[in-house]
């Protein structure tokens, strides 16, 4: 049966303020955990996501989102597990995803590719730094759980890491493989056509689950799915910036309906514009 703990609150409006000072009350992040298998769980603040797996000698845990987010998390896996996080994995720098990583310092070793500890440091992100870095793989062992971290490459950033569980077949890669979505906006930090390159090494890995750092599950099918709408994206683009048309014109003439489906919306014309930023390193209409 597959477990699930929900935890959402709502905090208080200004009831004495003047009503024309009043404002609608904020609501707090919704918060969830969720098993995804075996003792693997799916940990949710609003629109972000990680995973943890507990073990008899301790969790590892992956990104911590942000700091009020990752003392919320250590106070439920405290309580419903009775075990300290022993290791918390970044799977890339941006701050988003690894803000409040120094909640978890106090018990747990802090893992990132190379990379990511750099640009940590040069961009003062708001976490704990690492202090464990790697450049290829790296093996986590930890009360009989196995986790992989495997670099495929520069894609959304230059130090994105998957995760992969063998046992559990699972794999969590955030931000640079979207579940029938478009990618984030204009494809800020973004590497191409490595990025395309790096989805061909993930769909080389075993696994069967895949676990995004936004939306819904997925499978490798929507690995695949997701390369081929960033090579039609990009032919379509380069096609179009070859025979000189703007950018406004290109925006208008690729549609590629084979995505149609997919969402945000406002996200199609922006991954055109990024993807047509990404392409004038080529050579395109020539005078």
């Amino acid at each position: 049966m597959r477990k699930h703990f929900t935890s959402i609150a709502f905090l208080a409006g200004l009831a004495l303020a003047p009503a024309s000072w009043a404002q609608a009350p904020a609501a707090a992040p919704v918060r969830e955990i969720s098993k995804i298998a075996g003792e693997v769980y799916r940990f949710r603040n609003n629109n972000h996501f990680s995973v943890f797996a507990v073990t008899p000698a301790g969790v590892i845990a992956t990104d911590p989102i942000n700091a009020d987010a990752a003392r919320w998390l250590k106070a439920e896996i405290a309580q419903r597990f009775r075990q300290p996080v022993r290791y918390l994995v970044y799977s890339h720098d941006h701050a988003d995803h690894i803000s409040g990583g120094e909640v978890f310092a106090d018990t747990a070793l802090v893992v990132a590719h190379e990379n990511a500890k750099s640009a940590i440091l040069g961009e003062k992100r708001p976490t704990a730094l690492p202090q464990i870095t790697f450049r290829d793989r790296m093996t986590i062992e930890l009360g009989g759980t196995t986790l992989e971290l495997i670099y495929v490459g520069r894609n959304h950033s230059d130090n994105s890491i998957v995760l992969r569980f063998p046992r559990e077949r699972l794999l969590f890669a955030v931000d640079f493989i979207p579940v029938n979505s478009y990618t984030f906006r204009n494809f800020p930090d973004a590497y191409m056509p490595d990025w395309i390159e790096s989805l061909r090494r993930v769909e080389a890995i075993d696994f069967d689950t895949l676990v995004p750092g936004h939306g819904a599950l997925g499978s490798k099918a929507n690995v695949t799915m997701f390369r081929e709408y960033l090579q039609d994206l990009r032919a379509e683009v380069t096609r179009h910036a070859r025979e000189g048309k703007s950018l406004d014109e290109i925006k208008q003439l690729v549609t590629l309906p084979k995505y149609a489906a997919w969402g945000p919306k406002d996200w199609f014309p922006l991954n055109i514009e990024g993807m047509h930023r990404l392409v004038q390193g080529q050579r395109v209409a020539n005078p």
